[in-house]
């Protein structure tokens, strides 16, 4: 039961009954009411707010947070490691394979350079963690640009490698004749006595002796450019193209394997020892041309004689004789 309340009436000079009206009442309890949902929803949002309340929700992000964090962590040891293994190839590429074929290093500034210009991670900016990803990305791309270096270096390797084996598949490295069909190596690269006009001239190749018929090789791989009679002294005669500025001359030949335009290979037989044109007798003229001036034949046999038979070969080659055409 509610205590009742009383006020002096000093008019009267007497105390009277206070009596509250019911619509006074249901608004104190209603102003009471909203006071109690306001601080409780305000209660609400500061626990959401804290550490100490977690929802499903919140639960679900801080895991996908920690896998992330595990995930960069995982990326940026694998970065590492393509780091050090592109450094290794790097390494190789400029000091074993690119001084091998004889061609400059790449500048480490230049497989490690950037990108210049325009900002290229605006789009990445103004996240909690911008810088990291941002970071992350240069450092992708970064790596990114020297694989692509390497790659094209490599591709420029590759290229020298096949142009190296075609250089020394086209070098003109063996004797024309084989030495157990040679009576004798008659005549070497150099001054010579004429054998019709006795006077001493430049002999611009090698004179090998053997029986009409015997078989002559191609000494590096090439196309036959000319396979006929037309220059004057050299009767029946082929000239090879080796490419690479290499060229070599066959001459007296009693007849022909090879014709205009065939591509041979080292070691392809393309004719036979005879004595057309200007010669004293059955014998091959061979000539070695380097970027249109003749050479000393006597330096390419490497490819099929052994370091003895070169010195005698050498002396032989050396003694001014008389030549045979």
């Amino acid at each position: 039961m509610s205590k009742v309340k009383y006020y002096y009436d000093s008019e009267n000079l007497a105390y009277r009954k206070i009596i509250t009206r019911k619509t006074k009442k249901f608004g104190f309890a209603a102003l009471f009411l909203l006071a109690s949902a306001l601080f409780g929803f305000i209660c609400f949002i500061v626990l959401l707010n804290t550490p100490y309340f977690e929802t499903p929700k919140d639960r679900l992000q801080a895991r996908e947070i920690d896998n992330l964090k595990l995930n960069y962590a995982i990326l940026e040891k694998k970065m590492d490691q393509l780091d050090a293994v592109l450094e290794d190839i790097e390494d190789r590429d400029n000091n074993l394979y690119r001084v091998y074929f004889n061609t400059a290093a790449i500048a480490k500034e230049e497989r490690k350079s950037g990108f210049s210009g325009d900002n290229r991670y605006v789009a990445l900016q103004g996240y909690d963690n911008s810088q990291l990803v941002i970071n992350t990305t240069k450092r992708v791309d970064i790596l990114s640009k020297e694989l692509a270096i390497q790659s094209k270096s490599l591709d420029a390797i590759l290229k020298l490698a096949e142009a190296k084996n075609d250089l020394l598949a086209a070098i003109p490295a063996i004797q024309p004749v084989r030495n157990e069909n040679l009576k004798r190596m008659a005549s070497g690269f150099g001054y010579r006595s004429d054998p019709f006009t006795k006077a001493r001239k430049m002999h611009e190749g090698m004179d090998f002796t053997a029986k009409t018929g015997t078989p002559i090789f191609a000494t590096g791989d090439g196309v036959v450019s000319k396979a006929d009679n037309t220059v004057s002294g050299f009767g029946n005669h082929i000239v090879i193209r080796h490419g690479f500025g290499y060229e070599t001359l066959y001459a007296h030949l009693s007849k022909y394997k090879a014709r205009a335009g065939q591509r041979v290979k080292r070691g392809d037989i393309i004719g036979y020892i005879g004595s057309t044109g200007r010669s004293e007798g059955p014998h091959l003229h061979y000539e070695v041309h380097k970027d249109g001036k003749v050479v000393n034949p006597l330096n390419f046999y490497y490819g099929n004689i052994s370091a003895i038979e070169y010195v005698a070969i050498s002396k032989l080659a050396n003694q001014e004789n008389q030549s045979l055409d």
